[in-house]
């Protein structure tokens, strides 16, 4: 999975930070893990956090932890490996996430659709979702489907 850059972590913590005190409480990160197909109570997230909220720092730190968590994850597993439970179903909801139509492919419009609810659109990333979706779109029908979302999730 790539890691997002700094200045789209700023854009997503600013736009979960939604009543603008500088923090991120675990309802709203509950929120956006939702949203993007983590499935984690508050109690969960509590835990995991040891605390109610998140400041910026906080945040680029767990977003940090989860990155590394998943890159070793993908590093102990061959890609055949890589089909187990857990990740899978992760994997899947993830992508269900960017095919809004549920048609089973993830198209130009989905990408910049769904990232614009994340808040990394912009107006350059119109060219780079169609050049993100060719480099990894197999049988170059123009649309990614589960595998080829599947293989771009685990380059590295």
């Amino acid at each position: 999975m790539s890691p997002i850059n700094s200045i789209n972590l700023s854009k997503i913590f600013s736009k979960l930070d939604k009543n603008g005190d500088g923090l991120v409480c675990l309802d709203e990160l509950k929120g956006f893990l939702d949203t993007i197909g983590i499935i984690a109570s508050q109690e969960e997230l509590e835990l995991l956090l040891g605390k109610t909220s998140l400041d910026s720092i906080d945040f680029f730190f767990f977003y940090d932890a989860i990155t590394k968590a998943n890159i070793n994850k993908g590093s102990n597993y061959r890609h055949e490996d890589r089909e187990n439970v857990f990740l899978e179903n992760d994997l899947r909801k993830v992508f269900r996430v960017f095919d809004l139509n549920e048609d089973g492919f993830i198209c130009c419009e989905e990408l910049q659709r769904a990232l614009s609810r994340l808040g990394l659109w912009d107006e350059q990333c119109g060219k780079d979702c169609k050049s993100m979706i060719n480099v990894y779109d197999k049988n170059l029908d123009g649309k990614l489907d589960y595998e080829e979302f599947k293989d771009m999730m685990f380059d590295n």
